[in-house]
């Protein structure tokens, strides 16, 4: 195969005269042929003003390509698409197979041996493993990095969690407007992705502990000098992919063994719902289905072991410190397969065995004395999710995971905004809050609006949580005894579609079930009632491409022609 700039030459029907066309443009910026006779390393630039996560992007950039030809190779700088969760209309799901699609085509075009991924934002890292899982040349991955924490009267802050908790302090009268403006202004202390175990930081540990990324890049801080040398190593090690024609792609990467260690991670380090949904995806691209039944194994078997926000109560940089990801690995290492590769050659095995403990973190805690006995994310199934939902039993209150309670329902996401803080609401404290036609059809975009805020009426008498249930998504920052991803969604005629206020809804997590307590005959009835309705079907574009082919929660909420055909087939 062609490497170097004779890789992908543009179709001119005369191969000689495209590279001698190619050549005299890129001349233009100053290469020499020396330069350009050598490999060539892709880095994507997922550089925005819109993007604080992203903020450190362009510095490493510059040590990315110090480090790609300090190995002898070409670095050669290309721009994507870049995702901010806060920037994102309607939301940042709805942009994420886009960016997946931008980034697979851009990889796809122009000539490189081998691509540097710089992504931290939720969805960025997702978009660009599913891109790279769908290519065929090598990858190798650089997260962002988390922010650092801020502080307010005495206290540690950090987005998002402690978002959330001050907007519910302003919206309970707890706090007034100037300290939810002086909040405001110290929640994101610097640039970097949210500093708590969101699906940012979930996603860019799970990149390491698949190993697509180097060993502690999944958590080193974005403002730190050792995030900088990470990405000088990224380049090294971009660089001797481009050069060796055997060198492993993602697909390679992510065996079987890989995206189970994966969820080994997940469960143990408290991590996002979200990350159920992008993994799905991944393995989808991969002909492979999302083992949720193991996923829910391990939930039951791996104990909660690192104290980090929504689960626990520290940061991302007391993470890091701890050891990160090889140290927790080691805390799991009897359900890790060591025998799993790497991008860079070495495999996970080898990785733990490295681990230098550090004496007296509590943050990683032992499977022996863990934060919590149970683990992070329980799967559930019963006549309102035919095909599974999701909890993030870690971060919801322990005296509601068995509840029985009236269904309060809001038909849409507009329909709770208008009612949810109305004096007239008719709802009480063990009630269950019910959002439906919020998921990948029905809103469109399955946005994260499953953490349905508390009824400011309750919120003022005190109440911090209820059960909530919904076919949306919920934030990583999140917390709350919230069932989410309920498939298939209303507006895919799913059951949730049926339910009415009044209605009783039982969740059972130990029994695993979440159901409508009504006369199986009266369940059928209503069924057979349902019509679909999915959100108005755009006449054009992305909007019309994304009604007509997303998928259900439980398949990732792809595009169905991007799945593997291997995956068809079965």
């Amino acid at each position: 195969m062609s490497n170097g700039l004779r890789r992908k030459l543009t179709s001119y029907g005369d191969q000689g005269f495209s590279l001698f066309l190619r050549k005299a443009f890129i001349k233009a910026m100053g290469y020499s042929d020396d330069a350009l006779d050598r490999p060539i390393v892709g880095i994507a630039n997922t550089y925005s003003d819109f993007n604080p996560c992203h903020g450190n992007v362009p510095q490493l950039i510059e040590a990315t390509k110090r480090g790609v030809m300090l190995a002898g190779a070409m670095p050669m700088v290309f721009p994507t698409i870049s995702i901010h969760e806060s920037f994102a209309s309607p939301t940042s799901m709805y942009l994420r197979n886009l960016m997946a699609m931008e980034t697979e085509e851009m990889i796809r075009a122009q000539p490189m041996d081998a691509v540097v991924l710089i992504g931290g934002c939720d969805k960025t890292l997702p978009a660009q493993i599913m891109a790279a899982a769908s290519s065929e040349i090598p990858a190798i991955f650089l997260p962002t990095g988390p922010m650092a924490v801020g502080h307010h009267k005495g206290e540690r802050l950090g987005a998002c969690t402690d978002c959330r908790r001050f907007w519910g302090r302003f919206r309970a009268g707890e706090i007034d407007e100037a300290e939810i403006a002086e909040v405001n202004n110290k929640l994101a202390s610097s640039i970097g992705t949210c500093t708590v175990m969101g699906t940012a930081s979930t996603m860019a540990n799970l990149t390491e502990v698949m190993g697509l990324c180097l060993p502690r890049a999944g958590s080193a801080p974005a403002v730190e000098s050792e995030r900088v040398r990470l990405a000088e190593e990224t380049g090294r090690v971009a660089a001797r992919l481009a050069m060796d024609e055997a060198s492993p792609t993602v697909r390679d990467i992510l065996t079987a063994q890989a995206i189970r260690n994966g969820l080994v991670a997940l469960q143990a380090m408290g991590g996002s719902t979200n990350a159920v949904v992008h993994l799905a995806a991944i393995t989808g691209r991969l002909g492979l289905r999302l083992d949720m039944a193991e996923l829910d194994r391990l939930g039951r078997s791996i104990p909660l072991l690192v104290d980090l926000q929504p689960s626990g109560q520290h940061y991302m940089e007391q993470f890091h410190e701890a050891g990160g990801v090889p140290a927790l690995l080691k805390a799991v290492r009897h359900e890790i397969d060591g025998s799993a590769p790497t991008v860079y050659g070495r495999t996970i095995g080898e990785i733990i065995d490295d681990v230098v403990d550090e004496p007296g973190q509590t943050i990683i805690r032992t499977v022996e004395k863990p934060l919590k006995p149970i683990g992070t994310i329980a799967v559930l199934h019963g006549n309102l999710a035919p095909r599974g939902a999701v909890i993030k039993q870690s971060a919801a209150s322990k005296d509601l995971l068995q509840h029985i309670g009236r269904a309060v329902v809001f038909d849409s996401v507009e329909d709770m905004t208008l009612r949810i803080d109305s004096d007239d609401l008719d709802v009480h404290a063990d009630d269950v809050l019910v959002l439906r036609n919020a998921g990948p059809k029905g809103a469109p975009g399955m946005p994260e609006a499953g953490y349905l805020p508390i009824p400011r009426k309750l919120a003022r008498q005190g109440v911090k949580d209820m059960v909530r249930i919904s076919d949306a998504r919920m934030s990583g920052t999140a917390f709350g005894t919230i069932i989410l991803h309920i498939a298939p969604e209303a507006a895919d005629g799913g059951p949730l579609a049926i339910v009415r206020t009044g209605d009783r809804i039982r969740l059972d997590v130990e029994g695993r079930r979440i159901d409508l307590d009504i006369d199986q005959a009266e369940f059928d009835r209503r069924m057979l009632e349902v019509v679909n309705r999915p959100s108005p079907a755009p006449s054009r574009g992305y909007a019309k491409l994304y009604q007509e082919r997303v998928l259900q929660a439980d398949e990732g909420a792809d595009f169905d022609f991007l799945q593997s055909e291997e995956l068809d087939a079965r």
